[in-house]
């Protein structure tokens, strides 16, 4: 691999979106070719999939659940993360395995090990480089949601339990994840992210 792999993290609300789309433009006006994903998503398979996951009105059972995810994920590295990163890209993703491990390893129950097994064999070594952890309480978190998906619309435990399991992850990885307060405005948390991007990879700042 010789691109850069960045995935944001979090519960709900907590900006990764708007953030992921900052960094994208951010390194691109500096001459870096960059490609944005999101997940579950970002092929025709993965989008697919994505509509059964977050549908409001579906009913997924937590194992299926992370099946699906896995699923959505192994071909995301397959046709677009994977190629992108030999091929010398950087990628910015909002969302990863990560998300995996702390929604459904943690919040449903089913063990941040037991999840990590089944997404490994479809990544490979497609794993991020750095991992951005935009970390935010629960109550605050699911205020900000306009219209919450399946997973969005889970109460504030189960929030709390993700939230929660993303702070054992980055406390087990600490050179991997950079956890950044996002309860500030945007402008204050984007500038934080971009330091801490550019710290990582020395890119020349004149933002």
């Amino acid at each position: 691999m010789t691109g850069h792999y960045i995935a944001f993290e979090g519960i709900e609300g907590t900006g990764k979106s708007t953030i992921a789309a900052r960094l994208a433009g951010y390194l691109e006006q500096r001459g870096i070719d960059v490609i944005r994903v999101r997940e579950p998503g970002g092929t025709a398979t993965g989008e697919r999939i994505r509509q059964v996951l977050l549908d409001p009105e579906g009913s997924v059972a937590p194992w299926s659940e992370a099946l699906l995810f896995a699923s959505a994920r192994a071909q995301l590295a397959a046709e677009l993360v994977g190629p992108a990163l030999r091929s010398g890209k950087w990628v910015v993703s909002d969302r990863s395995v990560y998300s995996s491990l702390a929604y459904q390893g943690g919040g449903r129950g089913l063990g941040v090990a037991e999840v990590r097994r089944v997404n490994t064999p479809g990544l490979g070594d497609v794993w991020p480089e750095m991992v951005v952890l935009l970390r935010l309480d629960a109550v605050t978190g699911l205020s900000r949601q306009n219209d919450p998906d399946r997973i969005g619309a889970e109460g504030i435990d189960f929030q709390t339990t993700v939230g929660e399991t993303f702070d054992q992850l980055a406390a087990a990885e600490p050179d991997l994840f950079a956890v950044v307060d996002a309860s500030e405005d945007i402008a204050a948390v984007w500038t934080t992210v971009r330091d801490q991007v550019e710290r990582r990879w020395t890119i020349s700042s004149t933002a």
